[in-house]
């Protein structure tokens, strides 16, 4: 059997006690949605996609999976998450990301209770193991299943079937949470993050599909794709003036 019937046929036997979907419009989570809603037609089963508005997720996400949950024909909805009042995520230890994805989560399971569904889904991958993510250990602890990591499938192959049935998102970047641009152990500020999402969103509009503005007090680390390293210095002028006037004193590029 291919791995697309297996994925199939997996989110099939998931969606029999009812299914709720982690849901940010990224590709991978996108991918399982697209499945869910392709056996779903009849509306047969309870199905929710569920996308979390918090303080450290780029804004556009909830406008992504807004606009795709529609193109899908899948209920959409939306839990609003205030990291801020968190001590242990506010505190940004190494840590955090399991903190973090504690108090989501918890969250998405408290909602499926209520709305009687029994399974609650992430996208994460089989790639997802081998980076250090200590969010994982949460999902583990309260029982979310990652359907991509049980068949075995990476991040090419998520890609691959997210073409073959025709998701716009298929291609789009990784879109990690903001705290990530934030040393380790330096609390987190919402005005900073804020202004390295916009700052990172303006140099997106200048043609670059991948921007990461990492900040060191006042340094300003622009990470983008090496291809468009050059491009970066070319668009050097307009760079310098959008990061001077959001308060950024230095201004590297990570090569």
């Amino acid at each position: 059997m291919s791995i697309k019937n297996l994925l199939y046929e997996k989110i099939e036997e998931l969606l029999n006690d009812g299914l709720c979907i982690a849901y940010s419009g990224g590709v991978d989570s996108s991918l399982l949605v697209k499945v869910a809603s392709d056996i779903n037609i009849n509306n047969k089963y309870a199905l929710y996609a569920v996308t979390f508005n918090t303080k450290l997720h780029p804004i556009k996400d909830i406008e992504i999976s807004t606009k795709l949950a529609k193109e899908m024909g899948v209920a959409h909805e939306i839990i609003e998450i205030d990291e801020f009042q968190n001590d242990e995520i506010l505190n940004n230890s190494i840590n955090r990301c399991y903190f973090c994805k504690k108090y989501m989560f918890q969250k998405l399971v408290d909602f499926a209770r209520i709305n009687d569904v029994k399974n609650v889904i992430d996208g994460t991958n089989l790639d997802d193991l081998s980076v250090y993510r200590p969010g994982l250990k949460a999902l583990e602890e309260l029982n979310i299943k990652s359907p991509f990591v049980e068949l075995g499938i990476d991040k090419n192959t998520v890609r691959k079937l997210a073409n073959e049935l025709g998701i716009s998102v298929a291609n789009r970047p990784s879109a990690p949470c903001l705290a990530t641009r934030i040393p380790y152990d330096t609390e987190l500020d919402l005005n900073l993050l804020n202004k390295i999402d916009r700052c990172e969103n303006e140099i997106k509009d200048m043609g670059f599909d991948v921007v990461r503005l990492r900040v060191h007090d006042k340094i300003a680390r622009i990470e983008v794709e090496k291809d468009d390293i050059r491009r970066i210095i070319d668009n050097s002028d307009r760079i310098i003036d959008l990061l001077k006037s959001n308060g950024f004193v230095y201004i590297t590029v990570d090569i």
